[in-house]
């Protein structure tokens, strides 16, 4: 069984919604998750906050937030996953920011840094993942898997 296909499984079990703040992944969290049989019962709504502007206006993060930790950071993932879940009224939220590449990254930063948010009945988890510089799609797609096997392990 795919990973999305158990991900929908536990989420009709429990009777939870879902819905995801993407940004680096740029909607292929939700794009996956909707090749899922039954996936209507659980994903009301998405978004794809790609600039600073939509975290904001959409989903809730404070641009203090942005100005002192950067927007690629857990302080951000955590905002937007917890954003997205009060947004959407879903039981799960998550939260993807990160460095897809070419550029874009920084000593700090370094391409292939990407920090997720999960905000489970509003309980949230934060974690970062580098991923190297394997490519902006490898990047986007090992984003996805992670996000994907950590909420089966979460779920």
């Amino acid at each position: 069984m795919a990973l999305e296909e158990c991900v929908v499984d536990k989420l009709l079990e429990k009777k939870y919604h879902i819905s995801f703040a993407e940004s680096c992944t740029g909607g292929l969290c939700c794009g996956n998750l909707v090749n899922v049989t039954n996936v209507s019962k659980v994903l009301n709504v998405s978004f794809v906050t790609y600039a600073n502007e939509a975290k904001m206006e959409f989903i809730g993060v404070n641009p203090d937030t942005i100005l002192k930790y950067g927007v690629v950071s857990e302080q951000v993932a955590f905002e937007m996953a917890q954003g997205v879940a009060a947004t959407a009224k879903s039981e799960v939220g998550v939260g993807i920011t990160g460095v897809a590449g070419p550029g874009g990254g920084t000593a700090k930063k370094p391409v292939g840094m990407v920090c997720f948010g999960f905000c489970i009945n509003n309980t949230t988890k934060t974690y970062t993942m580098q991923f190297g510089e394997i490519g902006r799609n490898q990047v986007r797609k090992s984003s996805v898997e992670f996000v994907f096997q950590k909420l089966i392990e979460l779920l």
